[in-house]
């Protein structure tokens, strides 16, 4: 199917989905006229991108782990792969770290905003 079907049964721009190639994310043949032919499992894959994406994780990571989620009942759900748990358990422990910081910022800025509304 051309990007523009798939942007249509994904709700996925084509701009996105180009990204995602560029990522390494997607794999479409290419057709001797240059455009993408993607392949009807690729509905799926960006189906699992988006709720990886979701999830917090970065595109890096996806890389390395989208070959290890498969679908139950239309729903993604990881596999056992080796390394997978440990990835997993460090980008939560990345994004614990900056929703710290965030909260830290957000206690800043109340306490600059008091003191400017006070003025």
């Amino acid at each position: 199917m051309q990007i523009s079907a798939l942007a249509g049964r994904t709700g996925v721009s084509r701009r996105l989905l180009r990204y995602y190639e560029e990522q390494g994310l997607l794999k479409p043949v290419r057709l001797p006229n240059g455009y993408r032919d993607y392949a009807e499992s690729e509905v799926t894959t960006v189906r699992h991108i988006r709720a990886l994406l979701e999830a917090g994780l970065p595109t890096a990571v996806i890389a390395g782990l989208l070959h290890c989620v498969h679908d139950d009942d239309g729903r993604p759900v990881p596999s056992t792969c080796p390394g997978m748990v440990g990835d997993l358990r460090r980008e939560q422990r990345r994004i614990a770290a900056e929703i710290t910081r965030l909260e830290s910022s957000h206690r800043a800025l109340a306490t600059l905003l008091s003191a400017a509304e006070g003025a």
